[in-house]
């Protein structure tokens, strides 16, 4: 792995910096492809977005796709990370009045994942773990993911390649690392996430481009049930793409729906 941090390399950050202290932060998980970020512009969006909602100043677009080019030049497929932190804060939950926020950039090699997944589709199961609701940060990727760390424990066998997350009220929202969707008829469903969750730069994507084929995409209050009745059921990321769900707990799904491979071809065509 090669970092930057706040521009310099290294590796630390202050015991004192407020994203560990508290998850006082965001971050963004970026696919590399001929050291360039894939999808820039989508996900520096949803990183302002981020930043503006916790009142996080927003790094300038130009000096994160330079430091970018420094650590991904000359590798074929890698993956970035942004994490943008509050910085070091005295001791206590108050906002600091002068923030200095940490900034972390980094890029690994590509480990990527079989290619069968996005063609035959993929095996998930319901987790226990249950999303608590919190309208205030609902949609954020910040720094505290402990729910869905709790929830990818519960599994594992290497078989099962997603665990999907409903919240307190019994209502899905998300996989532990993914956003999910329901093709019924010529429409695509996505769990509101109004309450809590995390929306992935790959739906807003999917937004803008699934009623270019002809399915448009609603947000609904999604019950358990519904995906066992649903045309067909697939997930999204920025590293993964689009997988198409094979079963849950072991009960097939119907996943050679055509609007989920008009999709991937879709995006693969994008940069």
């Amino acid at each position: 792995m090669a970092m930057l941090i706040n521009g310099q390399p290294g590796e630390q950050v202050s015991a004192l910096d407020r994203g560990l202290a508290y998850g006082d932060g965001i971050y963004r998980t970026i696919e590399i492809r001929a050291g360039q970020p894939r999808l820039w512009t989508w996900q520096y969006r949803r990183l302002v977005a981020d930043a503006r909602r916790l009142k996080l100043p927003v790094p300038d677009a130009a000096l994160l796709l330079d430091e970018i080019g420094q650590l991904a030049g000359g590798l074929e497929q890698g993956v970035a990370k942004i994490v943008l932190t509050r910085g070091v804060g005295a001791r206590g939950y108050a906002m600091p009045a002068d923030v200095r926020p940490t900034r972390m950039v980094s890029v690994t090699a590509w480990a990527g994942y079989p290619p069968e997944r996005a063609r035959d589709g993929v095996h998930v199961r319901w987790c226990d773990t249950r999303l608590a609701c919190q309208p205030l940060l609902a949609g954020i990727k910040h720094l505290n993911r402990l729910e869905n760390v709790l929830a990818r424990s519960e599994w594992s066998d290497p078989d099962i390649h997603e665990g999907l997350m409903l919240d307190t009220r019994g209502l899905l929202v998300e996989a532990t690392m993914s956003n999910v969707y329901l093709v019924t008829g010529q429409q695509i469903i996505t769990p509101k996430l109004d309450q809590s969750g995390v929306q992935g730069m790959l739906r807003d994507w999917l937004f803008a481009h699934a009623p270019q084929l002809g399915y448009p995409l609603v947000e609904a209050e999604i019950l358990p049930a519904q995906l066992q009745a649903a045309d067909a059921v697939f997930l999204s990321n920025s590293l993964i793409g689009l997988w198409p769900v094979a079963s849950i707990d072991g009960q097939s799904l119907p996943h050679a729906h055509p609007c989920c491979a008009q999709l991937q071809a879709l995006l693969a065509a994008e940069n």
